[in-house]
């Protein structure tokens, strides 16, 4: 199969639909100027861990952008909330695969990749939970798999703690870290970062289709 055959199936669900996706990123990055920020922040962070399709960075960077020195909260918040909705993810598997993870397997057009996946936790669990958690590939497909391929909960937990603090700590922390010359920056050219961060997300959907 060529690439462009792999490939092709995320073009259409993904890049097609661009107003689609734009609007529920839009959607998810208001949250960030409201008083229930943080609570938008695990809420979305939950819910990407198991079907909902913008990453909670988004929220996270933009929090994190305005309130720098507090970080480390938001940076909680946001594994906290992914860790949680990973046991749900953990719970459809192994529950209601037929009623809601098949769906969302079939929605996303990863049944190919849910195989895969299926695989990969064969070989090697936590690795392959701590991988999907700390990079852009979708992370719902391992959580849900995770409940249908029975993987231990500890590996899981763990995993997961391990890979989502990794990654937003890693992008809050920067932030700090950089202090007010990187967020002047985001700030500055947001649009192209959304567009970038809009890329990152369509990759995360390609790469798992080359995970085998």
């Amino acid at each position: 199969m060529r690439i462009s055959e792999k490939i092709s199936p995320f073009i259409r669900i993904v890049l097609i639909p661009s107003k689609g996706m734009r609007k529920l990123y839009d959607w998810t990055l208001h949250w960030g100027k409201t008083r229930h920020a943080k609570y938008a922040l695990f809420g979305i962070s939950f819910a990407e861990s198991s079907f909902f399709p913008i990453p909670p960075d988004v929220l996270l960077i933009a929090m994190t952008v305005a309130r720098r020195f507090h970080w480390w909260q938001f940076a909680t918040i946001a594994t906290a909330g992914s860790v949680i909705g990973a046991l749900f993810g953990y719970w459809i598997g192994i529950a209601l695969f037929e009623i809601l993870g098949q769906p969302i397997i079939d929605f996303y057009h990863l049944q190919k990749a849910f195989d895969i996946v299926g695989e990969k936790y064969s070989q090697n669990a936590f690795l392959a939970i701590f991988t999907a958690a700390f990079t852009p590939i979708p992370f719902k497909v391992f959580t849900i798999a995770a409940g249908v391929f029975q993987i231990s909960l500890p590996e899981l937990i763990v995993g997961s703690i391990l890979g989502r603090a990794g990654r937003f700590f890693a992008v809050a922390g920067a932030l700090r870290v950089f202090g007010k010359r990187i967020s002047d920056t985001i700030e500055k050219y947001f649009d192209i970062f959304s567009l970038a961060f809009m890329a990152l997300l369509v990759g995360g959907f390609v790469i798992i289709r080359f995970l085998g």
